[in-house]
């Protein structure tokens, strides 16, 4: 039996990601070789896949278990995101981030659980990976994104969470840039060097857990002792398998799951001089999110170097071209230029794409499948914090376990399917130009 999984999307060379290019050379990739056997097969190893691989080994010592990765852990999209385990709302398809109290609140739980949950992996292996729990600056260019910190400040005192007003001059001092005219700190994010986590993380599984790279499963298919995926050189039999492949399973046509690749694009500098360290001034590392959640992200690294994160994409293949670098490259350099105009002479080093795994209603695929493939997919702008809770959650729920969070990723809307393609590509690309459009200055 053919479970109708569509494994025809792997990780492509979306431009080349700088927080992997940054570190170390990895150790070499062990691939699937032959034919083996294991209880459990967790298919994607970013986050999510990551925290079910290590909540399955946690719960069921005796338990085989494969963690496959078509690209190297922490090149592929999990390793090319901002670095942000934000803990509040962030629903980037929102005009404030937040929606309602109860929803908000749904959120904060669940969100902080997956901070807390790789946090404490990270603490107890002495994961080098600049993770900082110094929280994120919201910060606006004008009216417009005053008005929406407004918003999303109100929000905030409706579920009773704290947050900091900092005027023109104070956020300044915290950027080296006049280019903010308002700012809030929120204390419960925290921020990490993506690439080196993941990376972190994989090494730091628990030894029931083998991992294969560079490993794109073909197919899954039922077989006499199990379920059987088929790679390029070997078999991996299964007693039962996790899908953990956010935008690589998104479907469109007839049997459209509703879930959306949309690329955004980063591009980070060389490491700055002293001479352009003491002209930025400022704090020696902070991370920053626009007012309008189409706008600008952008982080200062303790590395002396600067990540800005802009431009949407909506790009069903999974895929982009060197156009779509070019275009998000041009946009970042003139981002970087109105916010840094005393760094004239700072060049972006690196520039990459990675595919966000949106919904239209911010839904989100959890449980079990009609042909019994786990799967826990869909994180809508918040991989890492959302990430992390749904592939601990979804191991727990595998293994027969019951609690409050697992109750609530289970009554969590589904991902509202869209028209086949290509009237999805128009709808959804008009709305992502409308939206930047309308970003306006925080661009």
């Amino acid at each position: 039996m053919n479970t109708g999984l569509d494994f025809g999307r792997v990780p492509a060379p979306d431009g080349v990601n700088g927080w992997w290019e940054s570190l170390p050379p990895a150790s070499p990739a062990v691939k699937v070789n032959g034919a083996q056997a294991f209880d459990w097969v967790v298919i994607g190893g970013g986050i999510t896949g990551l925290c079910a691989a290590r909540r399955l080994a946690e719960l069921a010592p005796d338990a085989s278990i494969a963690l496959v990765e078509a690209d190297r852990i922490g090149r592929g999209t999990a390793g090319r995101n901002s670095g942000f385990f934000v803990d509040l709302p962030h629903d980037v398809s929102s005009e404030s981030y937040s929606h309602s109290v109860e929803a908000d609140k749904a959120d904060v739980r669940l969100q902080r659980h997956g901070i807390n949950y790789v946090r404490a992996a990270v603490t107890a292996h002495g994961i080098d990976c600049d993770w900082r729990d110094e929280g994120k600056y919201h910060a606006s260019v004008n009216k417009r994104g005053t008005a929406a910190l407004e918003h999303f400040a109100q929000g905030l005192d409706r579920i009773g969470e704290p947050y900091t007003w900092l005027d023109e001059a104070a956020i300044g001092a915290v950027t080296g840039t006049s280019f903010y005219r308002r700012g809030m700190l929120t204390p419960g994010c925290s921020t990490v060097q993506p690439a080196a986590l993941m990376r972190g993380l994989a090494a730091a599984l628990p030894a029931n857990v083998r991992v294969f790279e560079l490993s794109a499963v073909q197919t899954l298919e039922q077989g006499p002792r199990g379920r059987v995926l088929k790679f390029a050189n070997g078999t991996l039999t299964a007693k039962q398998v996790v899908l953990c492949t956010n935008s690589y399973a998104a479907t469109f046509g007839k049997d459209a799951n509703g879930l959306l690749p949309v690329y955004t694009f980063a591009s980070m500098t060389r490491v700055m001089n002293a001479g352009e360290v003491a002209a930025l001034g400022g704090q020696r590392a902070w991370s920053l999110i626009p007012a309008d959640p189409v706008g600008s992200t952008v982080r200062r690294l303790i590395t002396d170097r600067i990540c800005v994160r802009n431009h949407f994409a909506f790009r069903p293949d999974v895929s982009v071209s060197a156009s779509d670098l070019a275009r998000a490259k041009a946009m970042h350099q003139r981002s970087f230029d109105r916010r840094f105009p005393m760094l004239k002479g700072v060049e972006f080093e690196y520039t990459w794409g990675g595919a966000l795994c949106l919904s239209a209603n911010n839904g989100a695929l959890f449980g079990r499948r009609d042909d019994g493939v786990f799967e826990a997919l869909g994180c809508n702008g918040l991989g890492l914090s959302r990430g992390s809770a749904a592939g601990k959650l979804i191991a727990e729920y595998a293994l027969g376990q019951s609690n409050d969070l697992v109750a609530q990723m289970l009554v969590h809307p589904r991902p509202r399917p869209l028209p086949s393609r290509p009237i999805a590509n128009i709808a959804v690309s008009a709305a992502i130009w409308f939206k930047e459009i309308s970003a306006g200055a925080e661009l």
